[in-house]
């Protein structure tokens, strides 16, 4: 046995670059924003008063599925990953991890992840842990190169952890999980369509049906975020009405406001299609989604 290369191998498969490759793997930055919508699920079902125990295992579980999902779906696109500027630094195009172990590290995080659900939380909970998994990992994944049609199934994963967060803390699936599921589902194709105009050459390239990759006018993707954005204006206000009871009128005016903009943003893009104006739009679907539930978590502060 040669013990030289042995600890050097061991060495390396502790390193924290190769830590760091593993973290990559889970998509902090997707997996933040994520996390955040369990909490609002959680607080808003409980108007405000939501057991912080429960809510904390809660966002353990689905950290631990959503990283699952993050890896699988790099795992399964590890191929086109490498033919897209943007992605072929990833750990597996650029070889520095092996294709099983990032089969393996997927697998046993949803498995981990499920049961601590199952076991902490709920079994609704852990359930919809799963469901959001095989939609996105299973589903959308595949369906990229497939359809422009990808983008609708993978918002529908997109935005069950805000109701995984509702019925987390023993909330019912009623119409106010409802409501929120139907506000992060619809703010996510602004937010697509600008991340898919900006880099539909690298998409294009890979083989990804994407709507501005696969539409010779250009007027699909802004059209898309613009009949999206005006239909989550009277959806954001929801929560307001007095068939939810979920906020008042701070709320309301606030997510008004933000609606509003996100609808010019959306209309700026669609009236002169370029790169500057998807990412004013990027920037501005980043804003809307912590704001509004920012404005809702504000709403309930006088209930605690």
């Amino acid at each position: 046995m040669n013990f030289p290369a042995v600890a050097l191998e061991i060495s390396r498969a502790w390193s924290p670059a190769r830590l760091l490759d593993y973290v990559e793997l889970t998509k902090p930055k997707i997996a933040v924003l994520v996390l955040v919508t369990v909490g609002v699920g959680a607080a808003v079902s409980t108007g405000g008063r939501p057991d912080l125990w429960i809510v904390f295992h809660a966002v353990l579980g689905t950290a631990l599925v959503a990283s699952s999902a993050s890896a699988l779906n790099q795992w399964l696109e590890r191929d086109t990953d490498a033919r897209m500027r943007r992605t072929a630094g990833r750990p597996l195009p650029a070889a520095r991890l092996h294709s099983v172990e990032v089969l393996a590290f997927g697998l046993a995080l949803v498995a981990v992840g499920t049961a601590y659900l199952i076991w902490m939380v709920n079994f609704t909970t852990a359930m919809l842990g799963i469901l959001t998994w095989v939609l996105y990992v299973w589903i959308y994944t595949p369906l990229k190169t497939r359809t422009t049609l990808n983008t609708v199934v993978g918002a529908v994963p997109g935005a069950l952890p805000v109701v995984m967060g509702w019925t987390a803390t023993g909330g019912e699936l009623n119409s106010g999980a409802g409501i929120l599921f139907l506000i992060v589902f619809l703010w996510q194709f602004p937010h697509f369509m600008a991340i898919a105009w900006i880099y539909r050459q690298d998409y294009a390239d890979a083989g990804m049906r994407m709507l501005p990759s696969v539409d010779p006018s250009g007027r699909l993707a802004p059209i898309t975020a613009v009949l999206h954005a005006l239909t989550l204006i009277p959806v954001s206000l929801a929560p307001a009405t007095a068939s939810c009871h979920l906020a008042g009128l701070p709320y309301f005016f606030g997510a008004l406001a933000l609606g509003l903009g996100y609808l010019a943003f959306s209309v700026m893009f669609l009236i002169r299609t370029n790169e500057t104006n998807a990412r004013g739009l990027l920037r501005a679907s980043l804003v809307y989604l912590p704001a509004l539930f920012l404005f809702l978590l504000l709403d309930l502060l006088p209930r605690v």
